[in-house]
């Protein structure tokens, strides 16, 4: 793999910050997984999806990263970063407010089209998304939460830098998700509180 401040090759395939030109591939990644994955488009959780040039491409703190198929030019993932912590509800109004809503740099949109599975390309656009992190500056913490229920998304960010934050799967409700706290590219997670933390 060869790598660059932005640009990152694996496989045949070039990752990358998203252009204009690649949001309508990428919107179509993203909305397959929704349907196939994830119970389907929510226009409340996946607003971005109707701005994606607003909200990624014109804005500085906002990062859309792509996986592009060099043989074909076909987007076959994404991730993406914007500032914030999880959003209550649907999340628990004690986790939300363990986050400053600018120096919280949060992963979305970590979406492999399933003709794209198993090149690896979920941990490159994530590392991506991580260095984006680092070099925008202004991030105290690297925070995401996962759906247990997608196929393989566990063990995935299992495997990676992560520190598990909460599981709510241990508390009645219908919200199930995993939150996690990513290491920085340095291995540090910056001024994050860690699950043994009060």
């Amino acid at each position: 793999m060869s790598r660059s401040a932005e640009t990152r090759t694996v496989d045949g395939f070039l990752i990358r910050r998203a252009t204009v030109e690649d949001l309508d591939g990428a919107g179509k990644v993203i909305r397959r997984v929704l349907d196939e994955d994830l119970g389907g488009y929510r226009p409340d959780i996946h607003w971005d999806l109707e701005r994606l040039e607003e909200t990624y491409i014109k804005q500085s703190r906002y990062c859309l990263v792509v996986a592009i198929d060099q043989a074909t030019g076909a987007v076959a993932g994404t991730s993406a970063v914007r500032p914030g912590g999880p959003w209550s509800p649907p999340h628990p109004e004690w986790l939300a407010a363990r986050y400053h809503p600018e120096r919280t740099a949060q992963l979305f949109r970590v979406y492999i089209d399933p003709d794209y599975r198993r090149h690896g390309l979920a941990r490159a656009l994530v590392n991506n998304a991580r260095d984006f992190v680092a070099n925008e500056g202004g991030y105290d913490v690297i925070y995401l939460h996962t759906d247990p229920r997608s196929p393989g998304a566990e063990p995935f960010w299992r495997s990676m830098p992560t520190v598990e934050i909460y599981d709510a799967r241990k508390d009645p409700g219908p919200n199930g998700a995993l939150h996690f706290h990513m290491a920085f590219p340095d291995g540090s997670y910056g001024n994050a509180w860690t699950a043994d933390h009060d």
